[in-house]
């Protein structure tokens, strides 16, 4: 597995590995699901020759987002475990900001798994549960969440949303995810974009992510919130063997 640990250009990279899978298909069609539409998207396929399906929760602030969307073809929302996801029809499958928040996330993920076609990319954007902001944002109490959402988030910022955090939202859950599935790492990126850093209140959350930080020790970093992932099935479901 290669593994790039910065903050570059994040947004590059996974417009970069999509048009790399673009190129591949030989005129194809580019067919590619978003899975998680709540959070503005970095990944912007939408053009000729592709066709774009999103997916999410069925919460009501995630609904009210979804109808005001733009640049998908299709939608829907409902349970992840078992809304529809015909085999292989995907050759791009991005993963927005969905598995710190939803139940079960393995689940999730092995059912977009069977939906890509060999050789597809996942792309993974997430919330670090290890972070420093992350162990605030799944400690602190829902009821205390939705108090203080507005006074710490931009204006427009869709939530708050559950924050569940399994162990899977992590860079160590996922490689784990990766290895027993036979899955193939190839960009591993730290970045910070967590939505309260860049509130009215972002000196204040920086703080007490710093004392977090302190306070365990450095294994609870407040350096970064969210990790990137490039992921590529391989074509041939044997290739773990090899």
């Amino acid at each position: 597995m290669s593994e790039v640990r910065s903050v570059v250009a994040r947004d590059d990279l996974l417009s970069r590995r999509v048009r790399e899978q673009r190129i591949g298909q030989f005129g194809r069609r580019l067919d590619v699901l978003i899975a998680g539409c709540g959070w503005p998207n970095a990944l912007e396929p939408a053009q000729s020759e592709t066709r774009v399906i999103g997916i999410d929760e069925d919460l009501p602030a995630l609904r009210a987002c979804m109808s005001a969307r733009k640049g998908l073809d299709a939608w829907t929302l409902g349970d992840l475990r078992s809304v529809p996801m015909p085999p292989r029809s995907f050759d791009v499958v991005y993963v927005s900001f969905l598995l710190e928040r939803i139940e079960h996330p393995e689940l999730v993920l092995d059912r977009m798994l069977t939906g890509l076609r060999p050789g597809g990319l996942l792309l993974i954007r997430m919330r670090d549960r290890a972070s420093a902001y992350g162990t605030c944002d799944r400690l602190m109490p829902s009821v205390l969440r939705r108090l203080l959402w507005r006074r710490f988030v931009p204006a427009g910022t869709v939530g708050p949303l559950p924050a569940v955090y399994d162990q899977v939202a992590s860079r160590e859950g996922m490689h784990s995810f990766c290895l027993m599935r036979g899955l193939m790492v190839t960009d591993d990126v730290f970045a910070t974009s967590g939505p309260a850093l860049g509130g009215p209140l972002g000196k204040l959350v920086r703080a007490a992510c710093s004392v977090v930080e302190i306070l365990s020790r450095g294994r609870r970093p407040a350096s970064h919130d969210e990790i990137t992932m490039v992921i590529r099935k391989p074509q041939n479901h044997f290739a773990r063997l090899i």
